[in-house]
């Protein structure tokens, strides 16, 4: 019999297939870019019910130090995509994935491409608009403007089908 809570139900799960899952997720993460530890780490948390996982749950499903969780917790932290908590009466942090992480993720990238795009512009003043590497800066900035337009577009298209889907 298993009780209501997420650990309840983990642990009908196959734990091979979840540790293929996350494996194989994180895999496609490290493709895309980003760092090995934080993959596996993102992946693992997502993959929980809970969407919580303290650092010993996580070293322990992953195989790895407590050290490397610390580093990989860092990191997507400061990308916005797994915030700590505190498990109440406890020194001990939970970390959690949230259901709009990606969204988050996404937005807070506006914030660089907009730093960007004041670089490029800096970039095309300075090279002079005429020169073949100012016409490429030029083209780069305009790409990114286009960019920053869509995602903005975009957030709020998500946001409606969002509501309308998972409310």
């Amino acid at each position: 019999m298993t009780d209501d809570t997420g650990a309840g139900r983990e642990r009908d799960r196959d734990p091979e297939a979840v540790s293929r899952f996350v494996e194989g997720f994180a895999a496609q993460l490290v493709e895309a870019g980003m760092q090995r530890m934080p993959a596996r780490i993102f992946a693992a948390l997502l993959a929980s019910d809970s969407g919580a996982l303290t650092s010993a749950e996580l070293g322990t499903q992953l195989r790895v130090s407590p050290a490397a969780v610390s580093g990989a917790v860092r990191y997507l932290a400061q990308q916005h995509m797994v915030s700590r908590e505190r498990e109440p009466g406890s020194r001990r942090e939970r970390y959690r994935v949230h259901s709009d992480q990606w969204y988050e993720a996404l937005t807070n990238r506006e914030t660089v491409i907009k730093r960007w795009e004041a670089a490029l512009r800096e970039g095309v003043t300075s090279l002079g608009a005429g020169t073949p590497a100012g016409r490429r800066m030029a083209e780069t900035l305009a790409f990114f403007e286009f960019v920053d337009g869509e995602i903005a577009a975009m957030m709020e298209r998500w946001r409606v089908h969002r509501e309308k889907r998972f409310s």
